[in-house]
């Protein structure tokens, strides 16, 4: 796959499932033993065009998540790589015993991808919208969980998760026409955060749509005389803690931003982490508050929880002004 500009505005017009589906469909070109399951949402993930070409690497498992995952578990078992998809709270929330011991436990070589993570799933209701997954995925021991940046890095991580062997769970997030974060090529490391811009005051540690949103809030503080570093945490689990420890030791404030419930997420990754290490540097956590959220628009929802740049920087000043 090719990792350029025009590339990018392709997947971005695709947006998060159309990205995943078109990575797969490549990938698969390469590894022979590669199976994609799916919980009844092969049209609706765009993943029709992977069925038609490869028919034999695919199952539909309908509606039944659990089941979904414990067929994944016994294929990874006789030597497949597998990958299993659906809404990010369904695999997640209903499948969770199974994941626990089939992908924690027995560490089989399966990568669940969560299709519609934090409020793009919004006009379904609370029912259908993703956002305590990452908080569940990361108390089960032996689980990598990434959350890409936009269309070009869900490509980047699929193809860097057929050459991981163990338990993935990939979150994907955003809606079509998505930002676009990256327009050519560049170095994708599980476990290795990314510098995007450089700065001395603050370190804005974001992750998924939050990337983007993160860069335009750091340009709208950068108009206050503020500096800030944004980094892509695109590897939740593992944490990239030397990129924390360089960044603790220059600015005078860390924010998280995030498109998930401030529990348990990337804001809990890295608060867990500063409380082992001796700092003093306060930290700000932007993210979903801890309530249902009701139906209603992606961008609308995202503007109403804060989750634009123009309402990051604004908190992000709030703050930075009483340190």
């Amino acid at each position: 796959m090719n990792f350029d500009k025009k590339n990018a505005r392709f997947l971005s017009m695709l947006g998060h499932r159309g990205a995943f589906s078109v990575s797969i469909t490549e990938l698969a070109q390469t590894i022979d033993n590669l199976i994609l399951l799916t919980a009844d949402l092969a049209t609706l993930t765009g993943l029709e065009r992977f069925r038609k070409i490869y028919p034999d690497k695919f199952y539909n498992i309908g509606i039944a998540e659990q089941n979904m995952i414990g067929v994944a578990g016994g294929l990874a078992k006789d030597g497949n790589v597998v990958f299993a998809t659906t809404y990010a709270n369904f695999i997640t929330m209903r499948s969770y015993e199974q994941i626990r011991m089939n992908l924690g436990y027995m560490q089989f070589n399966v990568k669940l991808i969560g299709t519609g993570g934090g409020l793009s799933m919004g006009l379904s209701g609370s029912s259908h919208l993703g956002i305590e997954d990452v908080a569940l995925m990361r108390a089960i021991p032996n689980m990598t969980i990434i959350s890409p940046a936009d269309g070009n890095e869900i490509a980047k991580t699929i193809f860097a998760a057929g050459k991981h062997v163990g338990p993935m769970y990939i979150r994907l997030t955003g809606g079509m026409n998505s930002p676009i974060v990256y327009n050519k090529d560049y170095e994708f490391v599980i476990g290795k955060a990314i510098t995007l811009r450089e700065g001395n005051d603050i370190a804005i540690v974001s992750t998924g749509t939050m990337v983007y949103e993160s860069l335009e809030a750091a340009k709208e503080l950068e108009k206050q005389g503020l500096s800030a570093q944004v980094i892509n945490m695109h590897t939740i689990k593992p944490l990239d803690t030397d990129i924390i420890d360089r960044v603790l030791k220059r600015v005078k404030l860390l924010v998280t931003v995030e498109e998930h419930s401030v529990i348990g997420g990337l804001a809990s990754a890295i608060a867990e982490y500063k409380s082992q290490i001796q700092t003093l540097v306060p930290q700000l956590s932007i993210g979903l508050p801890d309530q249902f959220v009701k139906p209603g628009e992606y961008s609308y929802l995202m503007s109403k929880y804060g989750l634009t740049s123009e309402k990051i920087s604004r908190k992000i000043v709030e703050r930075y002004s009483s340190i």
